[in-house]
């Protein structure tokens, strides 16, 4: 059995432990001696973030061979369409390369916590949210995905990770859970 932390990143906080150029840690909300994030989520995302000391469990959550599922909802600028979200699904060409079959689909405005600092609202232009699902994690490839296909990312918020889900954990808080990991060949 191995111990998992289950974390809700606050927006506006890094997925390290140091404070960096006056943006806080993780230390600001996890005092849990030995354990390390699997995985990053950008300064100004939310969500999902899987922590644990170890090695094997790292290697599963993170490594692209074993296909981990992520989930995120993602707000957008405009109303998005049919055709880019099957664009989304179908790939699309960044610039380090092809990001690899995803799902998407159009959802209502999921409840959910508010941010702060609330996200930039412009009056004549509408919002929408959409459910993706990938299998890799590019350098902030969601918000490029989006871009890409006319929709940029406003709010990007990461609920799951293969079986973890962030379920009713508010931002700022985590759960603790015991993993068994499969034995390795070797």
């Amino acid at each position: 059995m191995v111990d998992l932390i289950v974390f809700n990143k606050p927006y506006g906080v890094l997925s390290q432990f140091l404070d960096h150029d006056g943006h806080p840690g993780l230390k600001k909300y996890l005092n849990l001696p030995n354990i390390y994030p699997m995985g990053r989520l950008d300064l100004d995302s939310e969500g999902l973030l899987l922590l644990s000391s170890n090695g094997g469990l790292k290697e599963q959550v993170t490594n692209p061979k074993y296909k981990m599922e992520k989930t995120y909802l993602v707000q957008v600028e405009g109303q998005i369409t049919s055709s880019a979200t099957s664009d989304l699904s179908a790939g699309v060409l960044l610039k380090d390369g092809m990001t690899r079959l995803a799902k998407a689909k159009e959802i209502g405005e999921p409840k959910l916590w508010e941010r702060n600092p609330s996200i930039r609202t412009r009056k004549k232009l509408t919002t929408s949210w959409i459910e993706l699902r990938i299998h890799e994690g590019k350098n902030r490839q969601i918000r490029r995905m989006t871009a890409y296909v006319g929709f940029p990312t406003l709010r990007l918020i990461r609920i799951s990770i293969g079986p973890w889900k962030l379920n009713s954990i508010m931002p700022g808080e985590y759960r603790h859970e015991k993993v068994n990991l499969p034995q390795t060949k070797k």
